[in-house]
């Protein structure tokens, strides 16, 4: 079975507008069909994803506001079919264990093109 990748949308949540880039040039290089939305905080994602629902979002844990995790537990109750990975440099077992009780993949920062693979691993899904 062929994994139709075409026409998806990604919203990239970094308060580090560095990350973003990064992630959105990694993704696009991959991905050129994409559609790229960015928030700078988990509040502001939220208000995205209310008005274009993504098929995959990347989410920091530490920004100023409300959590990375805390938001991605509300964008997930918004949209169940999102698949989300989260990234972060606070590697702690807490993090980790919080992102999988999310259903989403943990990636360590810094933010690499071996970490953004491993987030676009994840949203293939099972094959």
């Amino acid at each position: 079975m062929v994994n139709d990748a075409t026409g998806k949308t990604l919203l990239i949540v970094d308060d580090s507008k560095v990350s973003r880039m990064v992630i959105k040039a990694h993704v696009l290089a991959a991905h050129p069909d994409w559609q790229v939305m960015e928030a700078a905080s988990g509040e502001e994602a939220i208000r995205v994803v209310q008005q274009n629902a993504p098929h995959y979002c990347t989410m920091d844990i530490n920004m100023p506001g409300m959590l990375g995790t805390d938001a991605a537990e509300q964008i997930l109750q918004l949209q169940p079919s999102v698949r989300v990975a989260i990234f972060s440099a606070n590697i702690q077992e807490a993090a980790q264990t919080r992102a999988q009780q999310l259903g989403a993949v943990f990636v360590a920062k810094p933010v690499t093109e071996k970490s953004i693979a491993q987030a676009l691993l994840h949203f293939r899904g099972p094959v």
